[in-house]
């Protein structure tokens, strides 16, 4: 059996309202990010049973599922893209020093390679969301847009890079079912 993967983003910080890569920098969300959180996603979520609760230690993606009434177990493979020299930058601020960059293919000088991220997502799976005894039907996991779109990717069989297809938005929710026995996107950007 293959469980239901519900993939719900942070609410708004500073640095998502700016654009800005955000990785290992520790932000608080906005007032709007946690009214999001709590009136947006907490209604989306509430009254689904869940066997398996997860987020990123990230504050930004804790404080998230706290607001929409979750209490998550912690994992740290969950954190966002380790962004390196480009923390805090914009992608018009990348490609002005370096034309031409892209995330998806040429990684973060001092940072992350989308495939180590798909290499932490692929860990992620075998550990905590592959067979689980019992077999878990639903699992919700809080984190950040890159790093979920990178484990959706996984999570439905393709490279890493092909989380650049997906986009989730801030306190968005992406929720992936199956079909014939193979995980498939139900639903995505809700």
């Amino acid at each position: 059996m293959v469980p239901s993967l519900w993939l719900a983003r942070h609410g708004e910080t500073e640095w998502t309202r700016s654009r800005r890569h955000t990785g290992a920098t520790d932000l608080a969300l906005t007032a709007e990010g946690e009214r999001a959180a709590r009136e947006e996603l907490g209604p989306k979520l509430a009254g689904v049973h869940f066997d398996v609760v997860l987020s990123s230690p990230l504050r930004r993606a804790h404080d998230t599922a706290r607001l929409a009434g979750f209490d998550p177990r912690l994992d740290d493979r969950l954190r966002e893209f380790d962004y390196g020299d480009y923390e805090g930058q914009t992608t018009a601020e990348i490609q002005r020093a370096r034309p031409g960059w892209d995330l998806w293919t040429d990684g973060c000088p001092g940072g992350e390679t989308v495939e180590d991220v798909g290499a932490r997502m692929d860990a992620l799976i075998a550990e905590r969301l592959g067979d689980t005894d019992p077999p878990a039907q639903r699992v919700l996991v809080f984190g950040h847009g890159h790093a979920l779109r990178i484990l959706a990717a996984r999570w439905l069989g393709l490279p890493a890079r092909e989380g650049r297809i997906v986009l989730l938005r801030t306190a968005g929710l992406g929720i992936t079912g199956s079909e014939h026995g193979r995980p498939a996107i139900e639903t995505w950007g809700v």
